[in-house]
């Protein structure tokens, strides 16, 4: 039997065990093996370049950092403030508590650059005040699904980061790059949200006061401390992606560890004042926690970098034998094959959004950013334009079935069925994708805010 015929078995193989839900580290890793025994090369080829990932890989050490930031904002009470004021502001127009829940997203993300800490964060906190609003259930599970697509695209953002990584790219200016496109999403998806509401008639409205905001915006103002910290850090340069994520750890430790006599403070403050009036936002500051909690949530957190690390570095030995098999010389040629700028801009999207909906956007990216991003690059395309581009794309899969995470994740928050999620996705499938073509059509979209542009 040829080695082509030894890799096609292997690789039907470990699609089986895909199929069957063993976990993506361990189908990758079995074909890793499988292909390196095939080929002749050694073990110790793996060996170092697993080695060399985790002692080379600086900016890795954001990874897990943002994801500890992302467990800490939502046990310190940071993502309740901040969904409170998105819905002052928005809770209005039809459709209002949909559209803050949209916003929270964005203004989560802000801080955690997670989609399925986003989904499941907003998911749990905002679909049962939606449901109780008057929403359709099934359409307020959809809008957290949606609404984390975000996660991986407003900075900081942890995808980012493995991009940046694999491309030698600057993850500050992959950062700053994200900022527009994903404002974009959060708007079209808002657009949409409007649309659909105003159709149904769903949601209560509330008055828009000045005071509801400004009081508000004042309970949230640690949030948008944190927000403005990272963003402000990287920008301007004082801080590396790795430091502005150990600095956003730092203060939303200390939020977390004051919320708690803060609020006790409050009460102690005005002791005759019922629950029912105390607004949102003081309520909130109940969710901080003690010194005492703060190494399970480390642990918790631990254990999801302990997931994707090893994706990663095992990733990296896979892109090398692909390299040995042709494969990229194989897709660059198809691609390329298909004409002009646009017609090859738009197959590259097409790859990246077929691939999204079956794969995970990490293995997603692993596998085809270093195929697709040296093709775009031969084009005239934009190093940064292309990685927002791909990352946009990788997005929308996150509610694409039949992969399509973030529904898993809002079904399993919400209690929602799976399958009954995905009528109610579509129209926030649909100005997603024309919000990535027009930052496809649009490069600035994603490089006017990057210094010395």
């Amino acid at each position: 039997m040829t080695d082509g015929n030894w890799i096609l078995l292997i690789s039907i193989g470990v699609t089986v065990f895909f199929m069957l839900g063993v976990p993506i580290f361990l189908v990758i890793g079995f074909w890793v093996v499988g292909a390196s025994f095939v080929l002749g090369l050694t073990l110790d080829n793996i060996g170092v370049a697993l080695s060399d990932v985790f002692t080379d890989g600086f900016a890795l050490l954001a990874m897990p950092l943002f994801i500890l930031t992302g467990d800490l904002i939502n046990k310190s009470g940071i993502a309740r403030r901040l969904s409170d004021f998105a819905y002052a502001c928005l809770g209005w127009l039809r459709g209002g508590l949909a559209m803050a829940s949209l916003g929270a997203c964005g203004l989560f993300a802000a801080i955690s650059g997670s989609n399925s800490a986003t989904t499941a964060t907003i998911g749990a906190m905002m679909h049962p005040e939606m449901v109780k609003g008057g929403y359709d259930e099934r359409f307020a599970a959809a809008t957290a699904a949606a609404g984390g697509t975000v996660g991986i695209i407003i900075p900081p953002s942890i995808i980012f980061i493995v991009y940046g990584f694999l491309m030698n790219l600057p993850i500050s200016d992959l950062f700053v790059g994200g900022i527009i496109p994903g404002l974009m999403m959060v708007i079209g998806m808002q657009l949409a949200c409007w649309i659909i509401c105003k159709m149904n008639g769903w949601g209560h409205l509330i008055q828009l006061k000045l005071n509801r905001v400004l009081k508000t915006a004042f309970g949230a103002w640690l949030g948008f401390f944190a927000i403005g910290l990272v963003l402000w850090g990287i920008y301007t340069g004082k801080f590396s992606p790795t430091e502005a994520a150990g600095v956003t750890v730092g203060f939303c430790i200390i939020v977390g560890l004051i919320s708690l006599p803060l609020y006790r403070l409050m009460g102690s403050l005005d002791p005759d004042r019922s629950p029912d009036e105390k607004s949102y936002s003081e309520m909130a500051l109940v969710e901080g926690f003690k010194f005492t909690e703060i190494p399970g949530i480390v642990i918790r957190s631990a254990q999801i970098t302990g997931i994707l690390a090893p994706l990663i570095a095992v990733s990296v030995v896979m892109q090398q034998i692909l390299s040995l098999l042709g494969a990229r010389d194989t897709i660059q040629e198809f691609v390329t094959g298909m004409g002009g700028y646009y017609a090859v801009l738009f197959t590259a999207m097409i790859i990246v959004f077929v691939a999204g909906m079956v794969l995970e956007s990490l293995p997603n990216t692993i596998i085809l950013a270093p195929i697709l991003a040296p093709i775009a690059h031969s084009i005239g395309v934009d190093p940064v334009h292309f990685a927002v581009l791909f990352l946009v794309g990788g997005s929308i899969g996150f509610i694409t079935p039949p992969y399509g995470l973030n529904l898993y994740v809002a079904s399993g928050v919400t209690g929602v069925p799976y399958f009954k999620l995905l009528r109610y996705t579509v129209p926030y499938l649909v100005a997603l994708l024309a919000v990535w073509i027009v930052v496809a059509l649009v490069p600035d979209l994603s490089t006017v805010l990057l210094p010395n542009r």
